[in-house]
């Protein structure tokens, strides 16, 4: 494991992090994300979070990621988003306007001004919800970073294909999905669901009008027949073995008529998010182990169904528990 990082500082804490930890297999450097070809070697897996959208040439930075990820490689991206963050962005034009500054006095300036904000401005919701800007470090580099970008779901599409990269999967689908919470019952339903999926994607955005960034999952684009989506045609869905995400939760009070529990992703900020299960499939979800495929699952739980109709329950449930977070699926061939 490597790990690089501009800021020297940010090193020395890393570095003290790993001998505090005995982390062996980890190696630290000072480089910058656009000279990552120096390190000579390729990866098998990149993690990029937070940092692309603050680089002077975000392409160029995305570009020289690819040349050092390995063919059958996988890259973890995110990027901050523009309309969760118009707040953000509202009051980084306010402290340019003041010439407010990162220094010890700015920053405690700054955060009493925040205390005294309109309870109805853009960034108020956020201070109140988001984790990230409870620290007065977190707020300078939100509201006083010299460089910062947001990409919307279009232009982060564009910005993966000027990188040589293919998309695979959103981090959390769920956001992002028609077929997810109250998208799933609006009148425009039906329509969105014809719609190719980076239409969907975009159109969900606006919808939501809250994502203030973007975590995707991101292959390089030379892979022979590209990233191969989980699939729920056929019947190799039956031997998938699917392992529950541990952010998930299972309700059982207060639950709606018919539910015998509801599941909840509890990283999700969208509070429909959430998933109603009834009695077989909660032993269906009981019975996950992340060693047992689905058709062993289904087939050891007994049920009054007759066996076609109860795989076509199995596949359209377990095909909405990904849908919904609630885990994902190993699909490598089993012997």
């Amino acid at each position: 494991m490597t790990g690089i990082d501009f800021s020297a500082t940010s090193v020395r804490c890393t570095e003290e992090l790993q001998r505090k930890y005995h982390l062996d297999n980890l190696q630290v450097r000072q480089l910058p994300i656009e000279r990552a070809s120096e390190l000579e070697t390729n990866f098998d897996q990149i993690v990029c979070t937070g940092v692309l959208h603050h680089l002077p040439d975000p392409d160029a930075g995305l570009k020289a990621l690819r040349q050092v990820l390995k063919p059958d490689g996988v890259m973890h991206l995110m990027v901050y988003a523009p309309y969760g963050r118009t707040g953000i962005y509202m009051l980084q034009e306010f402290c340019r306007r003041l010439g407010i500054r990162a220094t010890d006095e700015g920053i405690q300036d700054l955060v009493a001004a925040l205390r005294a904000l309109p309870p109805g401005h853009p960034l108020a919701s956020l201070l109140r919800e988001a984790p990230d800007f409870r620290q007065e470090a977190a707020l300078a580099d939100a509201l006083l970073h010299p460089q910062d970008r947001a990409y919307s779901v279009p232009q982060l599409f564009d910005f993966i294909k000027k990188g040589g990269l293919a998309f695979g999967r959103w981090v959390k689908q769920a956001p992002y999905s028609p077929r997810c919470g109250v998208l799933a019952h609006i009148p425009q339903a039906s329509r969105m669901a014809e719609f190719p999926l980076e239409e969907q994607y975009a159109a969900v955005e606006l919808f939501h009008g809250t994502m203030v960034r973007h975590s995707v999952v991101v292959y390089r684009d030379d892979v022979p027949g590209g990233p191969q989506p989980v699939s729920f045609s056929g019947d190799a869905w039956l031997d998938y073995v699917p392992i529950r995400m541990p952010d998930t939760i299972s309700v059982q009070e207060r639950l709606p008529p018919g539910a015998a529990a509801v599941l909840i992703n509890q990283t999700h900020t969208c509070r429909d998010l959430m998933l109603p299960i009834n009695s077989t499939q909660k032993r269906w979800f009981d019975a996950i182990d992340g060693s047992s495929s689905i058709g062993a699952i289904v087939d050891q739980i007994p049920s009054a169904l007759q066996r076609p109709v109860q795989r076509d329950d199995a596949r359209t449930f377990f095909e909405r528990l990904g849908w919904f977070d609630q885990l994902v699926f190993d699909i490598s061939p089993r012997s």
